[in-house]
């Protein structure tokens, strides 16, 4: 296996892992979650509930598709999607410390997406 492989699955592992997990912890319904949903929309515990299951089916399919075959897209949407989630931290009251050691939640899915890119157009 190639240095570059190697490299890209230690990545796919990482974002892959970050994904399930979060998204297992928001399918299961994750009670500070639940709250910052309520307190940035302004919907009940029950959408709010709704929406993080949602989001967690949504977080869980990323995860697969990072594993068995990193889509471009879908590599920016989660660098994206690890960028806001690591900035609602402090958007709802935590210190802007849980925002900066959340980086690599959105450093690594862009990471994987450069390497990628960058593999790709060689082809």
């Amino acid at each position: 296996m190639t240095q570059h492989k190697k490299i890209e699955w230690l990545l796919r592992v990482g974002v892959a892992g970050e994904f399930l997990g979060h998204g297992l912890l928001a399918i299961g319904g994750k009670e500070a979650w639940i709250g910052w949903i309520s307190q940035l929309t302004g919907v009940s515990a029950e959408i709010a509930t709704t929406l993080l299951f949602i989001v967690g089916i949504a977080d869980v399919l990323v995860a697969l598709i990072v594993l068995i075959k990193p889509i471009r897209p879908i590599l920016l949407w989660a660098a994206f999607w690890g960028f806001w989630t690591a900035l609602v931290r402090p958007i709802v009251g935590e210190s802007v410390l849980d925002f900066i050691e959340r980086f690599a939640n959105w450093a690594a899915p862009l990471a994987l997406y450069y390497l990628i890119k960058h593999e790709r157009g060689k082809e």
